[in-house]
Formats: C-alpha cells, sequence, structure tokens
C-alpha cells in the first residue's frame, strides 16, 4: 500500500518525542498504584492516615490532569511542568504531618514515593538533557528537606532522579535532531527528483534549441553569430543552473557551499566542487561566495572580454580551499596598492576583507602576462 503525500506530511509533523511523553503517561500510572499500595500498607501506622488519603486523591486528580495534558501537543508547555514539579514537592512537604518519627527512622517510603519520579522525566522529554536533570536535582533536593538527613539511599534517589531526567532528555533531543535532518533528507530527495525532471525537459527542450541556434548562428556569422554567442551563454547558464547540488543546510545552522559556487558558471568561468556536501556556516558560505562572485567581477572588468577563469573549491577537512585562476593580462606590481590609495575598495572590503572577518589567508599570484590567482583558505 503506498503512502499518500498528505500522511507523508501528518507523519512529519508529529512531536519526534511523542512515545517519549506515552512513556511519561504510563509511568505516572504505574508509580501511582505505587503509591496506593504503599498508603494501604503503612496506613495503621500514619500518625494522619485521613492526610494520606487526601494526599492520594489529589494525586489521582493531578496524574489525570498530566496524562491528558501531556497526551496532546497543545498541553505539552512549560508551565505545566514547572507546576508539575511544584505540586509534587508540596506535596511530599505533607510527608512529616503523615508520617511518624518511627517511620522515618525506619526509612519507610515518604508519601509520593515513586510518583516523584515524574516529573523530571516529564522535563526532560520537553526541555532536554539539562531540563531534566534539574529538574531531577530539584525533586532530590525536596526529598532531602523532608527526610531531615542525609544518608546513602537518598543520595542515591537523588542520583536516580538527576540521572531519569537526564537520560530523557538526551532522548528527547537526539529524537528532535533526527526528526529535522530526516526532514531535511526528504526535502533534499524531493529537490533532487524534482530538478532531476527539470533537467529532462529543459535538455529535450530549451537546451535543444539554444545548441542549434548557437551552431546555426555561427555557421551564417555576422549579426547571427552575436546571437550564437548568446545563445551559448544562455545555455551554459541552464546546465549550470540545472546540475548545481540542491542548496541544504543543517539544524546547526551550517549549509553546503557547492550550489551557490556552480550557479556562477558561464561559457568564461568554470566552476568545479567535490562530489560530497561542503559543510559550512551559512553566513561564512555567504561570503566566500562573495569573494568568488567579486573575483570573477574582477576578471570581467579588467582581464577583458576573451578572459577565461576557473574556480576550485577544495574540502581539505580542517580547512577549505578556494581558487579563482583567470588567464588575463595580470596585475601590475603596486596597481592594487593604488587602487586602495585612490579609494577604490573593491578588491581591499569586498575580498581581502571578507577573508579576514572570516579568519582566513588569502594569497595571490599574479604578474604582467601571467593571469591572476586567487587562494582563499577558510579554516573550520
Amino acid at each position: 500500500m503506498h503512502t499518500k503525500p498528505a500522511d507523508q506530511g501528518t507523519a512529519a509533523m508529529e512531536d519526534p518525542v511523542a512515545h517519549l511523553w506515552r512513556g511519561t503517561a504510563a509511568l505516572r500510572v504505574v508509580t501511582l498504584l505505587f503509591a496506593f499500595g504503599n498508603v494501604i500498607v503503612e496506613r495503621d501506622d500514619y500518625e494522619r492516615p485521613w492526610l494520606a488519603w487526601v494526599t492520594i486523591a489529589a494525586m489521582v486528580l493531578w496524574s489525570v490532569f498530566t496524562i491528558q495534558a501531556y497526551s496532546r501537543e497543545s498541553g505539552r508547555r512549560t508551565w505545566v511542568v514547572v507546576v508539575d514539579v511544584a505540586i509534587t514537592c508540596g506535596l511530599m512537604s505533607l510527608s512529616p504531618l503523615i508520617m511518624t518519627d518511627a517511620q522515618f527512622l525506619f526509612d519507610v517510603p515518604l508519601i509520593t514515593t515513586i510518583w516523584a519520579a515524574c516529573p523530571p522525566v516529564a522535563a526532560g522529554a520537553l526541555g532536554g538533557q539539562v531540563a531534566g536533570a534539574v529538574s531531577g536535582f530539584v525533586v532530590g533536593l525536596s526529598t532531602y528537606l523532608n527526610r531531615g538527613g542525609l544518608t546513602v539511599d537518598l543520595v542515591r534517589d537523588v542520583v536516580l532522579l538527576a540521572g531519569a531526567g537526564l537520560v530523557v532528555g538526551m532522548a528527547s533531543s537526539t529524537a528532535r535532531r533526527s526528526a529535522v535532518r530526516l526532514a531535511q533528507a526528504l526535502r533534499t530527495e524531493a529537490a533532487t527528483a524534482e530538478r532531476e525532471r527539470l533537467a529532462r525537459s529543459i535538455h529535450d527542450g530549451v537546451l535543444q534549441v539554444l545548441a542549434r541556434v548557437r551552431k546555426r548562428g555561427t555557421e551564417l556569422g555576422g549579426e547571427a553569430a552575436e546571437l550564437a554567442e548568446l545563445a551559448g551563454e544562455q545555455e551554459v547558464a541552464l546546465r549550470s543552473l540545472v546540475a548545481a547540488a540542491p542548496t541544504e543546510s543543517t539544524v546547526d545552522g551550517d549549509a553546503d557551499l557547492r550550489p551557490a559556487l556552480q550557479l556562477l558558471a558561464t561559457s568564461r568561468f568554470q566552476v568545479s566542487t567535490p562530489a560530497t556536501q561542503v559543510m559550512l556556516p551559512a553566513a561564512t558560505a555567504f561570503e566566500l561566495t562573495a569573494v568568488v562572485r567579486e573575483a570573477l567581477s574582477n576578471v570581467d572588468k579588467h582581464a577583458g572580454p576573451d578572459a577565461r577563469a576557473w574556480v576550485l573549491l577544495e574540502d581539505l577537512g580542517d580547512e577549505v580551499v578556494i581558487s579563482v585562476r583567470d588567464d588575463g593580462p595580470g596585475i601590475p606590481e603596486g596597481r592594487l596598492a593604488s587602487a586602495e590609495a585612490e579609494g577604490r575598495m573593491g578588491v581591499a572590503q569586498s575580498i581581502r576583507g571578507r577573508v579576514e572577518a572570516l579568519r582566513g589567508t588569502l594569497e595571490l599570484q599574479t604578474g604582467p602576462g601571467e593571469g591572476t590567482e586567487w587562494e582563499v583558505r577558510v579554516y573550520r
């Protein structure tokens, strides 16, 4: 049976930690039953049995409310979890009024027993490992204040409460990151499929027409040759657009540098990139693209209409290297310094300034008749 697109969208929008919330609801029921059984066992020894039953009734009501709230995305709110922690600690604080000194002496469980472990789990599911651990520590501190003494068992309980919140929080954070990555992968797959479909359509239509115009115009010469040249440029631009990798980004704000550089290719400018992604912070990728665009613009302005340029992107693991080389006349010695002194800041600001802001390095190799090559290195 095939899944409809609408079903896929619904699945993608589902809370990735919904299973943790269902587990929290189940834990609440199980621990409530344990607390109820504990009161039945200890009821004859309590100093105020009626208050114990009132506390259990309050625990039942709050459990019903939180189970309903945590079962819906609209109910999974910070204020609900904070109130959950506060009510749990408040009910726990009734233990000294309910229990006798002898029960405290023999380490009889507090009135909330292990029901108090639920808020740290909920906090971890909602806010991640820090929220879960902090909630576990708060509940553990409340246990210490109500016990009135520090014992090995108490330390164990605090560690378990904080650890439970921490572990559930780590699981929720991992699940959310995985869900984002899966959504990105699905979008990339869809974009790639659509790009391939468009590529086939363009190849069978527009590109063939442009290629025919270019060929026929070149044969005719004259003004037709000028049209042929324009058609050739548009053919190259379309091929670059179709061949460019889909734009991708990650949950951490990284972006693939390749697509932006590939779109700079023309009939005169060739761009070579790795087959695999070159992920950088989105701001860094934007600035590096601007550096390459400015270098190619300088080729247009100063190297002549027949000059060609080659852009090479290399991913060396701990650094990214971009080379922009042209076969123009080169830059005479002292030309850049004089241009900067005259207030023409294109190279100084658009290229050198951007690279310095990225804490990268910039090398220029040029000379009369030798062309120009810029090499940019940015460290990860």
